[in-house]
């Protein structure tokens, strides 16, 4: 290189040699590359899947509806009425075991109104045992995957100032994730026989108010599915809750005579169970049939 001394100009050699460092031009050494981007972030892929209005003696929609959970695999979900008439010991071992009680170690239930046919719907969390929640109370949560899961008891107080409520108030505030869904047995909205039930709408509204994406109901012995929607019924495409009536887990179907406002498809002639594909911050519904059956239903939703 040139060095500069005066005005007399020296040429100086400096030798590569020897294993020493290459020859580069003078000045600050360059900056180091950046290192790549994490790959994003993808959430685990799970699958909820079930129904309520199941086990019902004599009849075959529970043998039939437990034979899909066998090709299904998930968490399975209990919505209520489970064993009827009363929900008793003696019907949960003679009419809910013998199917779905295969499936016993992953299913989450909750409790139905003819659960409470029996005194504190005792057969009921002793059938169950601690997956049915605090015994005496019913709701709980967990997550699944990315998802917020939380089992309420439509049939105890859910009345402002109640314990459920407030519980559920705290959960929805400790835990602020993308994706929620809840499940109770008796629906705030409802075109069947037993039509919908103003007792959970103030939850319904903690939902909302949450950013609550699905809630899935039985009661009503048939299938029905609703646009997204605030606890008044509203269409709310931005931040409403979409609801899925899935009572068609066994018991015998029923007529469904109150078409209510925002139901997009309905259908009382299907055994089946609601499958529930949840990712990272979409999901996928899916009701699938008893064979014999031409009726599905199907679509995708996204995250609020």
């Amino acid at each position: 290189m040139l060095r500069r001394t005066g005005t007399v100009f020296v040429l100086a050699l400096v030798c590569a040699c020897g294993g020493g460092s290459p020859m580069r031009p003078a000045g600050p050494d360059p900056a180091p590359s950046p290192p790549p981007p994490p790959p994003p972030l993808m959430g685990t892929v799970e699958t909820l899947v079930g129904a309520g209005d199941i086990g019902w003696c004599g009849v075959p929609g529970a043998e039939q509806t437990a034979s899909l959970l066998d090709r299904i695999g998930g968490t399975v979900i209990a919505v209520g009425d489970n064993a009827y008439l009363s929900g008793g010991r003696q019907e949960y071992a003679d009419c809910y075991d013998p199917w779905w009680g295969r499936h016993k170690a992953r299913t989450r239930p909750v409790p139905g109104n003819h659960e409470y046919l029996t005194p504190g719907a005792a057969g009921y969390f002793a059938y169950f045992g601690a997956a049915a929640g605090p015994p005496g109370l019913g709701y709980y949560s967990y997550r699944l995957g990315s998802w917020h899961i939380i089992a309420l008891n439509s049939e105890i107080s859910a009345f402002p100032g109640s314990p459920q409520l407030e519980w559920l108030r705290g959960e929805l505030a400790s835990n602020p994730v993308r994706c929620t869904l809840a499940y109770f047995h008796t629906p705030v909205f409802g075109s069947g026989s037993n039509g919908g039930n103003p007792h959970m709408q103030t939850a319904w509204s903690v939902l909302y108010a949450g950013n609550a994406d699905v809630i899935v109901n039985g009661h009503n012995h048939s299938y029905e599915r609703f646009a997204p929607q605030d606890a008044d019924g509203r269409p709310d495409a931005a931040r409403g809750i979409r609801q899925f009536t899935a009572g068609t887990g066994g018991a015998p179907l029923t007529s469904m005579p109150f078409p209510a406002a925002n139901s997009e498809v309905r259908n009382n002639s299907t055994w089946g169970v609601l499958r529930l594909t949840l990712m990272a911050d979409s999901y996928d519904w899916e009701f699938v049939p008893v064979p014999g059956s031409a009726f599905t239903d199907r679509g995708t939703g996204s995250c609020h």
